[in-house]
């Protein structure tokens, strides 16, 4: 009988182990997937930049520089290596657009094109479901990174492999371009 004592700690460590291994499992497999949607978000985007770019270049031909920044930055999201690689190429790829949206402001007949303006809206419409992505694998992250850190799975989290996360950031100079509000003009 005396050895049912042990056996029932045993059991119960057991059963703690696995509830909490489980647990940083969910939440790792949460986070790939909130990646997941922003995988697919990040490829219509990167998809639907040529297009965009050669509109622009249509009107805008000189501005080579701007274009060979893109072109840049779509190669270095391919080549990336690691998911951290690519969140930081693709916000690079983020801001290069950002100039390629300057120089279209610099070019009425080509604000008033409709390719361009229906492949504009395509571009905010993504950006918008990167935006939410975004927050869900922020989130994800947030979860994941917090159950790592709480008793008793700090204890364990480290042995199974589990580690701090990185959140998907934007610098300042992208929030500034994401939060400013869009100029709405009506007939002249």
């Amino acid at each position: 009988m005396e050895w049912l004592v042990p056996l029932g700690i045993i059991g119960a460590l057991v059963v703690t182990l696995a509830t909490i291994y489980n647990r940083l499992v969910a939440l790792r497999q949460n986070r790939e997937n909130a990646y997941a949607d922003i995988d697919v978000q990040l490829k219509q985007r990167f998809d639907l930049i040529p297009n965009l770019v050669e509109s622009v270049k249509a009107f805008a031909g000189h501005e080579k520089d701007v274009f060979e920044e893109v072109t840049k930055m779509r190669t270095k999201i391919q080549e990336a290596g690691t998911q951290g690689e690519r969140l930081v190429a693709e916000q690079m790829l983020g801001k290069a657009m950002i100039n390629v949206a300057a120089v279209a402001e610099n070019y009425p007949e080509l604000k008033s094109d409709q390719n361009f303006q229906k492949l504009m809206d395509e571009l905010a419409d993504i950006e918008n479901k990167i935006a939410a992505a975004r927050r869900f694998f922020n989130n994800a992250t947030s979860e994941l990174n917090t159950s790592i850190e709480q008793f008793p799975a700090n204890l364990i989290a480290g042995s199974f492999g589990f580690s701090k996360q990185d959140f998907y950031e934007v610098d300042e100079e992208e929030r500034k371009v994401m939060e400013r509000a869009p100029d709405v003009k009506f007939g002249t």
